[in-house]
C-alpha cells in the first residue's frame, strides 16, 4: 500500500496540480454565472496539459466533484419534474458514452455540436429572444440520452443543455439548479464507466480532484456574481459563451489536420 501510493504520488505533476485548481476556480465561476460552458472552455487547456486521451475523464471527474457545492447552493431552485425525464435517460447514455469513448474516435461530433451552438446566437437574437422553439417537458428524455452520450464522448458539453432549459422557461438558479443536478446524476454513471473501462487510473485521480476543488471554489464565488444580475445579462452571458465554446470545439477538432 506504502508503495503504491508513493508510485502515484511520484507521477502527478505538482505545478499541473496547481494550474488545474486555479483553471477550476476560473472556469467554474464562469460556468455560475453564464449558465455553463466553463468545462468546455477547459477541454483546450487539458489537451495541452494532460492529453487529448486524458481530458474527458479527468474534466468530468473535476466537474462531478464540484457539483455537490453547486447543488446545495441551489437545492431550493431544482425543478425535479425535469429531472424526472432526463436523468435516466442520461444515465444510459453515460454507460453507452463510455463504451463508445473506449473503443471508438468521434471528433467528427464535436463539429456538429460545435455549429449548433453558433447557431444560437441567431436562435435567441443575440439573446433578445427569451424563446426560440416550444419546448415540452417530454422532450428531455431523448435530450437527455444523446447529451450524456455527447457529453462522455467529447468530456464537456453542458452548453449545448442551455436552449432546451431556457425554452422550456426555467432562468439564471432555476436553469443552473436543474442542470447541476441532472448532470450529478449523470457524471455517477460516467465516473463508473471511465473507471470501468479503465479511463481512470493513478495520477489522473489527483487531477481530477485538484480540479474538482477550484470548482467548488469557483461555484461559490459564482453565485455571489450571479445574484445581482439581471435575467437579460444572463441570457447575453450564456448566448455568448456558447458561441465560444462551439468555436473553441470545432477549432479543436480542425487544428488536427492544420
Amino acid at each position: 500500500m506504502i508503495e503504491f501510493t508513493h508510485s502515484l504520488f511520484a507521477q502527478v505533476e505538482t505545478v499541473i496540480v496547481a494550474l488545474l485548481f486555479v483553471l477550476g476556480i476560473a472556469a467554474f465561476t464562469l460556468s455560475t454565472i453564464a449558465g455553463g460552458g466553463g468545462s468546455l472552455v477547459l477541454v483546450p487547456l487539458l489537451n495541452w496539459l494532460i492529453g487529448v486521451s486524458n481530458t474527458a475523464p479527468v474534466l468530468n471527474l473535476g466537474a462531478f466533484l464540484g457539483r455537490p457545492s453547486r447543488l446545495i447552493i441551489f437545492w431550493k431552485q431544482i425543478q425535479w419534474r425535469v429531472c424526472l425525464y432526463y436523468a435516466p435517460a442520461a444515465i444510459i447514455g453515460a454507460g453507452l458514452g463510455s463504451w463508445l469513448f473506449s473503443n471508438f474516435k468521434i471528433e467528427w461530433l464535436q463539429i456538429v455540436v460545435g455549429v449548433f451552438l453558433i447557431s444560437t446566437i441567431w436562435q435567441f437574437s443575440f439573446g433578445k429572444k427569451e424563446r426560440s422553439f416550444n419546448m415540452k417537458l417530454w422532450y428531455f428524455a431523448p435530450i437527455g440520452l444523446l447529451v450524456s452520450v455527447l457529453g462522455t464522448i467529447i468530456g464537456a458539453l453542458g452548453p449545448i443543455l442551455n436552449p432546451f432549459y431556457l425554452n422550456y422557461g426555467l432562468d439564471k438558479e432555476k436553469l443552473i439548479a436543474t442542470k447541476t443536478a441532472n448532470s450529478f446524476v449523470m457524471g455517477i454513471s460516467q465516473i463508473s464507466g471511465y473507471t470501468f473501462f479503465g479511463l481512470l487510473h493513478n495520477q489522473y485521480w489527483v487531477y481530477g480532484l485538484a480540479l474538482g476543488l477550484g470548482a467548488t471554489v469557483g461555484n461559490i464565488v459564482g453565485k455571489q456574481f450571479l445574484s445581482n444580475m439581471k435575467s437579460s445579462t444572463f441570457r447575453k452571458w450564456l448566448i455568448g459563451l456558447m458561441m465560444v465554446s462551439g468555436v473553441l470545439l470545432i477549432y479543436g477538432v480542425l487544428k488536427q489536420f492544420l
